[in-house]
């Protein structure tokens, strides 16, 4: 949930930089730093703990230029300590970068400059870039060419901005796929850089989005946009409204569409503090497990109600293979009143954005009453569920407006992920290699939901041929079953097409019955160990006169022979493979209901926290 501000202008930078991360403290995090040009150096003052530590400190040193970038910082590599928390400034100290997102290949890169005798001042991915640069520089290379060549060694989605004091009129911001974004805020002699746009509204409404692979450079007088090959880029200007609610969205339609396309970002977010690269294992501080509690489990029982209950039937693959545990999903609304069989053995799960979701709770308090131990994997901080819980795990998806949920759901898939590997290491059952492997695929992670996320096109013209059907079927097999169910959700819940997800090995026993040329079968066909089963469903639906929607791994061009239309997604790691694959689904949905008019973010009879039963 990292913050990043940046302000070159006439006035003093670092009071603009404070407030503006201030305006960010909502995202979280767990240290926090700036950097200022003074002079011919660059001051830098970092904290670990809450803003307020920053500026005490700042107030005890003071620091004041007219250029300087800042940075909230939650965790991925390195605890947080003042020598990991941002801005990162290198050996010759002329360079300062802040920085989100995860570099995937930090540690061959960190590798291949200690060889040349690079000495390294903290343990995050960060510093590598600032080595990168300061090494170009060195060999008399301007800032902007300097980043434009280290950033081509770097693998992931991330967004840098970086400043220097030989060139202390300027700000270079870089954005590469979709895990944090970049606005460029103009002003009148000063201009602003920021990942959120809260964090400089107050200064200006006229701002500029980076794209992937876009850089720009920013003096007081305005920003040059290019790509990262150096391509001139007409930016486009937007106007963003005084009013909280509309400048919230940014340059999107609405809330929902903006948290489809935040989930690289919140997939980051989640990591972040969580997967230890180095180490290569997973933290869950506020789980406060021992090995001896860990092996004594003798059953897991997620609850959940909705978009949740489907999280946690990924959640039984997942916490199956990855901690060798049983694991029973049951409705919230449902589980007390079957008089569960638990125990002190018993770990109860319960899954709730809001964490005051009513069955939810009521579930909770089931358990407790029958002696089980209580977990939650919760969006808001201080919610009912939270407090209720032993131990929790927090989504760090951040505010979720739209009522029908995406990104707190692939926020809940990571902690499931998560809570898997860590289960898996203190139950002896993940071999020290197999736990660095499933770490070390959660650093490609955020670039993989960012690369769906750069598809857009053909989702608005399947909204043109299909707004009008009434029905729709929804298919997948193994893990990727409940995506099918959540595909199916998304789409009644925001269009109010009706929609039904199924097992395709279930489609022969009933439900085939409904194909016909009216009703499109869409169905999650991605390259993995029941590729060829779900094959076979594609060609019985289309021997019935169906209409296939295939959802299929990048790079197959087979299933165009078989399917009348083809999204495609990264390849990705089977037990990972749901994040990626619901984004997708989620997109079909939200051009769906936005072809057919609806009100996408506040859907009829829909409520964001079901606080009745």
């Amino acid at each position: 949930m990292c913050g990043i501000v940046g302000y070159v202008g006439l006035r003093d930078a670092t009071p603009i930089i404070l407030e503006g991360l201030k305006r960010l403290e909502y995202r979280g995090y767990d240290s926090a730093g700036l950097a200022v040009v003074e002079g011919d150096t660059i001051a830098v003052r970092r904290e670990v703990g809450k803003l307020a530590r920053l500026m005490e400190l700042v107030d005890a040193e003071p620091m004041s230029g007219q250029i300087g970038i800042g940075h909230t910082r939650w965790a991925t590599h390195g605890e947080p300590s003042r020598r990991n928390a941002h801005p990162h400034v290198g050996v010759t100290g002329e360079v300062a970068v802040v920085h989100n997102g995860i570099i995937e290949n930090f540690l061959q890169l960190r590798q291949e400059l200690e060889a040349e005798g690079r000495c390294f001042a903290s343990e995050t991915d960060t510093e590598v870039v600032v080595h990168l640069v300061e090494g170009y520089m060195a060999g008399g290379a301007d800032l902007e060419t300097a980043v434009r060549r280290a950033l081509t060694h770097v693998k992931g989605a991330n967004a840098f901005v970086f400043l220097s004091s030989r060139e202390p009129d300027r700000i270079v911001a870089a954005r590469l796929g979709n895990a944090g974004g970049l606005t460029i805020g103009i002003g009148e002699g000063e201009m602003f850089v920021a990942s959120d746009i809260p964090a400089i509204l107050e200064h200006t409404r006229r701002m500029i989005f980076l794209e992937d692979r876009q850089m720009a450079v920013v003096t007081r007088d305005g920003a040059r946009v290019t790509t990262l090959s150096g391509e001139p880029v007409t930016a486009e200007v937007h106007t963003i409204p005084w009013d909280p609610v509309a400048a919230a969205k940014g340059e999107f339609r609405h809330f929902m569409q903006k948290e489809i396309y935040e989930q690289a970002r919140s997939v980051t977010d989640t990591i972040r503090g969580r997967a230890d690269f180095d180490a290569g294992r997973v933290r869950l501080e506020h789980l406060e497990l021992t090995p001896e509690k860990a092996c004594s489990l003798e059953k897991v029982i997620i609850v959940a109600c909705g978009t949740s209950a489907y999280a946690g039937l990924v959640g039984k693959f997942i916490l199956e293979a990855l901690a060798r545990v049983p694991v029973e999903v049951d409705y919230g609304s449902e589980f007390r009143y079957r008089d569960p069989i638990i125990n002190e053995n018993t770990a109860v799960l319960a899954i709730t954005q809001s964490g005051e979701t009513v069955d939810t709770l009521a579930a909770m308090e089931e358990a407790r009453a029958k002696g089980a131990g209580l977990w939650s994997i919760v969006n808001v901080i201080g919610s009912q569920a939270m407090r209720l819980s032993d131990g929790y795990i927090l989504m760090h998806a951040g505010p979720e407006i739209g009522v029908a949920s995406t990104k707190a759901f692939t926020a809940s898939l990571v902690d499931l992920y998560l809570l898997g590997c860590y289960l898996g290491e203190l139950r002896g059952v993940l071999e020290r290699a197999q736990l660095r492997h499933l770490v070390n695929d959660l650093a490609r992670l955020p670039d993989m939901v960012g690369r769906t996320l750069n598809h857009g096109d053909e989702y608005e013209q399947l909204a043109n041929i299909f707004y009008d059907r009434e029905h729709f079927l929804y298919l997948g097999r193994g893990i990727n079953y409940p995506i099918a169910l959540e595909g199916a959700l998304k789409l009644k819940e925001i269009s109010y097409i009706h929609a039904e997800g199924y097992p395709a090995g279930e489609m022969k026993h009933g439900p085939i019955a409904l194909i016909d040329e009216a009703m499109p079968v869409v169905t999650i066909a991605v390259r993995d160990h029941v590729y060829d089963k779900m094959v076979s469903q594609v060609e019985q639906v289309k021997a019935r006169g169906g209409i296939v929607i295939a959802l299929a791994t990048e790079g197959d061009e087979d299933i165009t022979t078989k399917a009348d239309y083809v999204l495609y997604a990264p390849p990705t790691p089977p037990l990972l493979s749901p994040v990626v694959n619901v984004v997708p689904l989620q997109l079909l949905a939200y051009h769906l209901a936005v072809r057919r008019g609806c009100d996408v973010d506040q859907p009829r009879n829909l409520a964001k926290s079901v606080t009745v039963e």
